[in-house]
C-alpha cells in the first residue's frame, strides 16, 4: 500500500475549486433529497417517541419538538433520518 501525501490531496482540491470558481471545470455535484417529517418515519417503523428518540441517540424532548415544530434537525440528525428512512433495518440492528 502506497502512502498517502495529505498535503498535496488538499492543495488539488484548492486548485480544483478554484478552476471550478473560474469556470474552467464542472465538478459532479448529487442533489441529496430531505427525509421525511420524523413523525412519519416514526410512525412507518411503528415506535414511540421515546423508542424511537433512544434508537437514534437524542432526547425524548428532541424529539417531541421536531414533530411539534419548534426545531429542525441538524445535518447530521437529517442523515440520520434519512437512514432511519430508507434502511430502517440498520438501525434496528444496531439498537440488538
Amino acid at each position: 500500500m502506497s502512502e498517502r501525501n495529505i498535503g498535496l490531496e488538499i492543495l488539488e482540491g484548492i486548485r480544483e475549486i478554484k478552476a471550478y470558481k473560474e469556470g474552467k471545470v464542472s465538478l459532479r455535484t448529487r442533489e441529496i433529497k430531505s427525509p421525511a417529517s420524523p413523525e412519519a418515519i416514526r410512525a412507518q417503523m411503528n415506535l414511540s417517541q421515546a423508542a424511537f428518540a433512544g434508537l437514534i441517540g437524542v432526547s425524548l424532548r428532541t424529539i417531541q419538538d421536531w414533530e411539534e415544530g419548534k426545531r429542525e434537525p441538524s445535518g447530521p440528525a437529517k442523515t440520520l433520518l434519512r437512514i432511519a428512512e430508507q434502511r430502517p433495518e440498520v438501525l434496528k440492528e444496531l439498537a440488538q
